[in-house]
């Protein structure tokens, strides 16, 4: 990431919109933003990983994690949306993953420039190769500031978005749809 580049480009968007980024407040701007964009977009640098386990205690049907929280950056207006992920998959055999595996699976794909409807497929699509499920359900409930600040401006908008992968027949299994 060229932290350089990015706080000149800050520096030029301000300079853009009328402001005189030597003055008390702004001086330091250009290079806040430019660390706040290595940590809010480290996920383009991190590939998603999941170490899954086998596990002779593990008699389960299906694992959900719910209220995930997770913070992302649209990638078409560079504005946040946020919300929550819940992450539901039927184990194939005794093959899981611990849950703060899934949680830093979560976080590689919100880190980055994304939209909702590809980071719900991208989850769904990691769980599936990494753990190879009999079945996985993504569902992710946000809030697009995109929404809310611009455009029609309607800041109550929840996007649902829903990802299932695998075996059909198991798409009975979670406990929400």
């Amino acid at each position: 990431m060229d932290l350089q580049k990015i706080a000149d480009g800050v520096r030029l968007i301000l300079e853009g919109i009328g402001e005189d980024v030597t003055r008390e407040g702004l001086d330091k701007t250009p290079a806040r933003v430019a660390e706040m964009c290595r940590e809010i977009f480290g996920g383009m640098e991190n590939q998603p990983q999941i170490e899954a386990e086998i596990s002779e205690e593990i008699d389960t049907e299906v694992i959900l994690l719910k209220d995930i929280p997770f913070y992302s950056m649209c990638e078409h207006h560079l504005l946040p949306f946020f919300g929550k992920v819940h992450l539901a998959y039927a184990p194939k055999g005794n093959r899981v993953a611990g849950f703060s595996a899934l949680t830093r699976l979560i976080d590689v794909f919100a880190r980055r420039l994304q939209v909702q409807e590809r980071m719900t497929s991208q989850i769904a699509d990691a769980v599936m190769e990494q753990l190879d499920p009999l079945g996985v359900l993504v569902i992710v409930e946000a809030q697009q500031l995109c929404i809310s600040m611009r455009g029609s401006k309607k800041d109550s908008t929840r996007t649902v978005t829903k990802a299932v992968r695998g075996d059909i027949s198991v798409k009975n299994m979670f406990p929400f749809d």
